[in-house]
């Protein structure tokens, strides 16, 4: 259930936050957005890198050419206040921005209203099963030619929402989106890394979203003292990997059982599950304690 929301700088009821049918975002998907945890702690309620999350938002609004009369710590201080407002202790935060009613033309002119909201809503665990099936889909990731693929633009998930279709009625739980040379992208909305002879190995930059749960996972298992390597790589290097798994801000970290119904060699999971480990105690504000934000 959605109460309060933050909507231009101030605190409304969910009920007040209308959205005009000439809406520009509604019609080209012209908006941008964050997908952000808060964590209930012994310490209080923690927002999980919120800093670098309103980063991105703010990046994302400029290649959109979206006018932000906020700054980031204004930003920053409107996530904290709206989950304040909410009373929840763990919960998903969605900051929205999107250019507001106004002309219809595709490029919105200088002077287009941008509308800024930020909710929260109830998240537990996000994907449907402990470890997932996995299929590979028939869309390829949008080509970093065709778009700003660090941007996280409401347009670009219309290829996510796709590719998550394919699964609909079928036992697999998520689909894995490759580039246009047949290389590992990513998920439907997550990073995906894999371990092979202790070496944790994800797809790198260029065509995927530079996600901040990915660079928390790097950072982690460098910390553990493994050798982490961003490169490219073919599904048949996932198949026969020792571990795979999915992360992002809503997944966290899920191991993969299998991909294109060919099982995992192994299912212990050993080094995934050290990350993960430590990731859970992250959350608790107990290791890499600069992580969190306190309400």
């Amino acid at each position: 259930m959605i109460d309060k929301i933050w909507k231009n700088g101030e605190i409304i009821s969910y009920e007040e936050a209308k959205v005009g049918i000439n809406t520009h975002s509604l019609h080209y998907g012209s908006s941008v957005f964050e997908g952000i945890r808060a964590y209930d702690t012994p310490n209080g309620v923690g927002v999980l890198k919120l800093k670098e999350h309103m980063q991105r938002f703010m990046y994302s609004m400029n290649v959109l050419g979206m006018t932000c009369k906020y700054t980031l710590d204004e930003l920053c201080q409107a996530v904290l206040d709206t989950v304040k407002a909410s009373g929840k202790k763990s919960c998903y935060i969605r900051p929205l921005a999107y250019f507001a009613e106004g002309g219809v033309s595709v490029l919105p002119a200088k002077d287009h209203p941008v509308d800024i909201t930020i909710y929260c809503i109830d998240m537990g665990k996000y994907m449907a099963a402990d470890k997932v099936d996995i299929k590979v889909s028939k869309y390829i990731r949008i080509h970093p030619r065709s778009t700003v693929c660090d941007a996280k633009i409401g347009g670009h998930y219309v290829n996510s929402i796709l590719a998550s279709r394919e699964t609909l009625g079928t036992h697999y739980h998520e689909s894995l989106l490759l580039d246009a040379d047949g290389n590992v992208a990513e998920g439907a909305a997550m990073n995906v890394f894999f371990i092979k002879d202790n070496e944790v190995i994800t797809t790198p930059l260029g065509t995927i979203l530079d996600g901040i749960t990915r660079k928390l996972i790097i950072q982690i298992a460098k910390d553990l003292g493994y050798k982490v390597t961003e490169r490219l790589f073919k599904v048949d290097e996932l198949i026969n990997a020792d571990e795979v798994f999915f992360c992002g801000t809503a997944a966290e970290i899920t191991p993969v059982a299998s991909i294109d119904d060919n099982k995992l060699r192994r299912s212990d999971y050993t080094i995934t599950n050290q990350i993960k480990e430590v990731f859970e105690k992250l959350k608790q504000g107990q290791v890499y304690k600069e992580a969190l934000t306190y309400i």
